[in-house]
């Protein structure tokens, strides 16, 4: 499948294992706080609430680390707690704590009261969608580079939504697992069929290709995760829209902690699997065996480092996955990129893959 009107359509060829010049390359968490446009843009929206809900700036940032590095991809800019604020949890964020909700799910009547927010409720995002594929449109006409949309999975949205917050070892989700798996039964369901919606509102609004991140799936035991986490995953993947402006729309799981699941994982049809930087790519080609592409995983603490190391490391990842002589291998981090890191990591880590092989035109 070739990707028409793209400039750079490498990153969507590696999605669906087709021979690419090079290994295309995009980075979790892109545009963030290591930029320092992204932090002026951000205090001119005055808080991430408001820069995540206004398309003009959600657009700004998206296009940011596309003007400074050579990456393959654009990911919207947002959060994975929208789709529960839309739920009217009433999020906010703290300084130096992160996400909270003012109005957690803990009880029946809390359960109740959830469903699936209104496509006007989560308007912005597509708005930003749209604007983000317009504003990737280059001067000869074609489009700079693919955009992908996202979401946050069931598990870890519920995570969040049940906890009230960022939490360390999840008690309170976990206790409703294990007490109450019907309550947390229901709190899935909404949640998997409120994705359902949220994903195919971005393809129909731009998203060529979209990702599930599942941050926190790898703190359940194992049959659980087959069971809390991935099961509901799957529901996603073949319920979402397989084509859109005449070409495929390819998906990517992401399990941070996830790699002990591969043979499971690449069993849900997913085009890609996301592995975090403890899990060993030689064995994931392994277990995936052609399956399906593989996304990562170079340990975002590298890029603290020297150039010369930082090189080293990037080389040892492409090696790892023979790429990219065999195809299907996205370059990216095994999780996002931390805000401490030097910008100029960054052209490090995208310098060497280039290096030994031709860059894009």
């Amino acid at each position: 499948m070739q990707a028409t009107g793209l400039a750079n359509d490498h990153f969507l060829r590696a999605l669906m294992r087709e021979p690419t010049p090079y290994t295309p390359v995009w980075l979790m968490r892109q545009a963030g706080r290591y930029l320092p446009e992204y932090v002026a843009t951000r205090k001119k929206a005055g808080s991430f609430l408001a820069l995540a809900k206004t398309p003009e700036l959600a657009t700004e940032v998206t296009l940011q680390p596309l003007d400074r590095y050579r990456l393959d991809a654009a990911i919207l800019f947002s959060d994975i707690l929208t789709v529960p604020d839309a739920m009217g949890l009433g999020l906010r964020f703290v300084e130096g704590e992160g996400p909270m909700f003012d109005r957690p799910i803990r009880d029946e009547a809390d359960v109740a009261k959830l469903g699936v927010p209104s496509r006007d409720s989560l308007g912005y995002v597509y708005e930003a969608t749209a604007a983000i594929r317009r504003a990737l449109i280059g001067a000869d006409g074609r489009q700079r580079v693919p955009l992908i949309g996202f979401s946050g999975s069931p598990w870890t949205l519920a995570c969040y939504m049940i906890e009230g917050g960022a939490s360390r070892d999840f008690p309170t989700i976990k206790t409703m697992l294990y007490r109450r798996p019907d309550l947390l039964d229901r709190v899935l369901d909404v949640t998997t069929r409120a994705v359902i919606d949220y994903l195919s509102a971005q393809i129909a609004a731009g998203a060529q290709a979209v990702m599930l991140f599942d941050t926190w799936g790898g703190v359940l035991a194992h049959d659980a995760y087959r069971r809390w986490s991935l099961g509901f995953m799957e529901r996603i993947i073949a319920a979402l829209p397989k084509e859109n402006e005449g070409r495929r729309v390819p998906s990517i799981l992401f399990t941070k902690g996830g790699g002990g699941w591969l043979a499971d994982i690449v069993r849900t049809g997913v085009d890609a699997i996301g592995l975090d930087w403890t899990t060993d790519p030689v064995a994931a080609r392994r277990t995936v065996d052609g399956r399906c592409a593989l996304q990562g995983n170079l340990d975002p603490a590298v890029l603290f480092a020297d150039s010369d190391a930082i090189r080293c490391e990037v080389r040892k990842v492409l090696a790892a996955f023979d790429s990219p002589r065999t195809p299907g291998h996205i370059f990216n981090l095994g999780h996002g990129i931390s805000q401490f890191t030097p910008p100029d990591a960054v052209y490090a880590v995208i310098e060497a893959i280039h290096e030994g092989s031709p860059g894009p035109a």
